[in-house]
């Protein structure tokens, strides 16, 4: 995993397709895993209307091991990872994941699978239950309803009576 003192996260680009160093929010969740304006700023940077870039792919392992001690997993680990997951998959305008992190990026996507079915057991609040079911569909390859498990619930009410009547 690219060590959080490593220069290359300087280099690397956010949602707005510039650069973003992630490090200090990263730093800020390693100290509390549920620092609200850490949070804030890790969606804000990371992804932007379906883009993604290279930080966006580092700080994923990066959050996996902040948040994987805690039970349940904040549900942003999840939100987050899965928005950044859908966007690298929809959009051929991201970049595809650097070589130098496609190791780290993989073995983070397990762990947050593992993660996903361990808080599935116990947890019941919506943002959690709906994002951590977006990360099992994205990671066995189910793009459509990882998209639909990141809806909210009335969303996914309107397309079932818009589909079924």
């Amino acid at each position: 995993m690219l060590n959080l003192d490593d220069e290359r996260w300087s280099g690397l680009t956010g949602g707005y397709k510039v650069a973003y160093d992630p490090r200090p929010a990263l730093r800020m969740l390693a100290r509390r895993h549920d620092d609200g304006a850490a949070w804030d700023e890790l969606w804000n940077e990371l992804h932007h209307q379906g883009d993604v870039g290279s930080a966006s792919y580092a700080a994923i392992p990066a959050l996996v091991r902040v948040c994987a001690e805690h039970h349940p997993a904040p549900w942003g680990l999840y939100g987050l990872a899965a928005t950044i997951e859908e966007a690298r998959l929809l959009f051929d305008r991201n970049p595809p994941i650097p070589d130098w992190l496609d190791q780290d990026y993989a073995f983070a996507w397990r762990t947050l699978f593992e993660l996903a079915l361990r808080d599935l057991r116990t947890e019941t609040e919506p943002n959690t239950v709906n994002s951590a079911l977006a990360v099992i569909a994205l990671h066995r390859g189910q793009l459509a309803l990882g998209r639909i498990a990141m809806c909210p619930d009335d969303e996914r009410k309107e397309m079932l009576d818009h589909y079924f009547g």
